[in-house]
């Protein structure tokens, strides 16, 4: 192993806990290059062997892509296990007199066994996986065994079953050239972070516009634990990765039989749909969607369906706030978890009675729906949820929001 010449300062065995902790908690290679990066005082990005990264821990985009092209002051560390290369880690000292070599040597045979470890299958091009996973969702492939044919084919396993996630990034900040890949990139990582046989893909382009990224991947596993790993490894890369960003990730049960994927697709999307509009949630399983569960078949078999009822009950509410910047849809959410108490939800949304009064009758005027009637109450929550599971609109803002667009079902 090639190590780059620096002073003969002594290891530090205390630091490198933080390093060995991370391999045997299984955490994956990005938090192992996140201890590695603070035991060398040092921004890294780790590359396997066909150059893909497999994980950073850098102080901004910009550096990452000096690390990446090899800019001023980088030193790359060729790792190997035993005699054979196993990938690189690209180098930048934080401070002046960077670590010793015998540090740096320890690091780098720790990262280069765990790269080895968790060494991911060959794969063919992006494009190609891309246009697997897209003919799933599009359900072009439908046979269980030409879908598992066609996965082998670009080095996807599916014997023992999958899962899908839908991750969404909104962008909160001014951002750069190569954003789009940028997420793709980061989401990838997480999921490999958890299980390395997983690939993900540009959404179909029609749910992936805006000032909002969406990502598929596809984790290839046998049950819910695994694949919950993914996605929480996922949500840390996003979050670390992506500064000045909002997330919205949906994930589906596991499908054991292949020819369920494109089920799952939809359970995913609907997650993350459902996810979007929810206050305190980022990631949400399909599971612990509730009653929105119901509404999977209209979603998945006739949306057109599902957005002519959100058309006949919600719809005239969201284009009066966004037109008039007012809290009509906001309201009415408030009010039916208040279980049709007026004072309850002038005090979740600290405002008048008068003024909750003042917008259900407006609520009545545009939907010809009363808040006073059960049947009124029902159609409008039956709405709400329709809004929510077609992507049509997020909680806290305008049905304009950039971004609001990224999740919509696709019409049919």
């Amino acid at each position: 192993m090639t190590t780059p010449a620096k002073s003969p300062a002594g290891p530090d065995f205390a630091a490198l806990d933080a390093i060995t902790d991370a391999v045997e908690s299984g955490a994956g290679l990005p938090d192992v290059v996140r201890a590695a990066a603070r035991v060398l005082d040092a921004s890294l990005v780790l590359v396997d062997r066909t150059g893909a990264v497999l994980a950073v821990d850098v102080r901004s985009p910009a550096d990452e892509r000096s690390l990446t092209a090899d800019g001023t002051g980088v030193e790359t560390v060729e790792l190997r296990v035993a005699d054979t290369p196993v990938g690189l880690l690209r180098m930048r000292a934080r401070e002046p007199e960077g670590p010793g070599s015998s540090l740096v040597r320890l690091v780098t045979t720790l990262v280069a066994s765990e790269v080895e470890r968790l060494r991911a299958p060959q794969r063919a091009s992006q494009e190609a996986a891309a246009a697997f996973v897209h003919a799933i969702l599009d359900r072009a492939v439908v046979e269980a065994e030409e879908i598992c044919q066609r996965a082998a084919a670009v080095g996807i396993d599916l014997e023992h079953g999958a899962s899908v996630l839908v991750v969404r990034a909104h962008r909160q900040v001014p951002v750069e050239d190569g954003w789009r890949a940028r997420v793709l990139a980061v989401a990838e990582r997480g999921a490999r972070a958890a299980v390395t046989a997983a690939v993900a893909v540009p959404a179909p382009l029609e749910r992936g516009e805006g000032a909002a990224v969406e990502v598929v991947v596809l984790v290839p596993c046998a049950d819910d634990a695994a694949a919950q790993r993914a996605a929480e490894g996922v949500l840390r890369e996003m979050q670390a990765g992506l500064p000045g960003h909002t997330f919205a990730l949906g994930r589906s049960r596991v499908a054991l039989d292949a020819a369920d994927l494109a089920r799952a697709g939809n359970e995913a999307l609907l997650a993350a749909n459902v996810a979007e509009g929810d206050r305190d949630r980022v990631l949400m399983a399909f599971d612990e969607t509730g009653a929105y569960r119901l509404l999977l078949p209209a979603m998945s078999e006739d949306p057109a369906e599902l957005q002519r009822f959100y058309a006949e009950t919600v719809e005239p509410l969201v284009a009066y706030d966004d037109q008039y910047e007012t809290d009509l849809v906001q309201t009415v959410e408030a009010f039916l978890e208040a279980d049709g108490n007026v004072a309850g939800t002038a005090q979740r949304l600290f405002t008048h009675r008068h003024t909750i009064r003042y917008r259900l009758e407006r609520v009545r005027d545009l939907s010809g729906l009363d808040v006073g009637s059960t049947d009124g109450r029902e159609k409008l929550s039956l709405g709400l949820k329709a809004m929510r599971v077609l992507g049509v609109a997020k909680r806290g803002g305008p049905a304009t929001e950039a971004g609001a667009g990224g999740g919509r079902v696709p019409r049919r």
